[in-house]
């Protein structure tokens, strides 16, 4: 299974012979738009956690340009639907199977709007659970105790978590949240993005390891495999 990252909260999962796109935000990114065309993208599907521009911006172009079907809550299915494009709705507590697994819609901790101000409906996280390996991805999300359920429903390889702070939790936060899901390997997600959500990255890899634990902070563009 590999993971892609573009910045932000956008990355794709290659699951089961499909590739799975998560919140493309890449053209206003300063970290993120010189180096990755999104017309090059390639996506299946396009899994969106909540409604934020950070999020969703380039949603509506890849899915044009590729065909691929967006996949989120009752509100984001209806809001691309209106506009002419494929979508599923898949809601909190919700489970779904896909051609490349299963997933579960999560609670996750934040806000949601889309860009003009209506509303993007509740914030979600997702469980990929494949043939061989389950990611957990977060969301833009507070620490919860509903983080505590999350191995009840699969035995987490992979968990992406937020760590930038201010507009989510942080890594002092994301490491309990490992302890929560049960997963000492967690990728990092939404930082460096904006400038409230700048990182010390080797004081954040380093309070990882002092719990015992690994952070993955990847480069823009690089991959790895769970």
């Amino acid at each position: 299974m590999k993971i892609t990252y573009y910045g932000q909260n956008s990355f794709t999962l290659e699951m089961g012979g499909k590739k799975i796109l998560v919140d493309p935000f890449i053209t206003q990114n300063e970290l993120s738009k010189d180096k990755i065309d999104i017309m090059d993208l390639e996506a299946d599907f396009i899994f969106l956690t909540h409604a934020h521009f950070d999020h969703t911006l380039d949603a509506e172009a890849i899915a044009k340009n590729t065909g691929a079907t967006i996949v989120g809550n009752f509100e984001i299915y209806q809001h691309y639907t209106e506009k002419g494009l494929e979508a599923m709705p898949l809601n909190q507590g919700g489970l779904r199977d896909f051609e490349f697994g299963k997933v579960k819609c999560v609670s996750a901790i934040h806000t949601s709007s889309f860009p003009d101000g209506s509303y993007g409906g509740n914030p979600s996280g997702f469980i990929f659970m494949g043939a061989e390996k389950n990611i957990y991805v977060a969301g833009d999300t507070a620490l919860t105790m509903d983080m505590q359920l999350i191995p009840k429903w699969a035995k987490i390889d992979l968990a992406i978590l937020p760590i930038g702070d201010v507009a989510t939790m942080g890594a002092d936060d994301a490491i309990i949240a490992s302890d929560f899901v049960k997963c000492d390997r967690v990728m990092g997600v939404h930082y460096d993005a904006l400038p409230f959500i700048m990182i010390d990255h080797e004081a954040d890899k380093k309070k990882f390891k002092q719990a015992n634990k690994e952070l993955l902070l990847v480069e823009i563009g690089a991959s790895i495999n769970v």
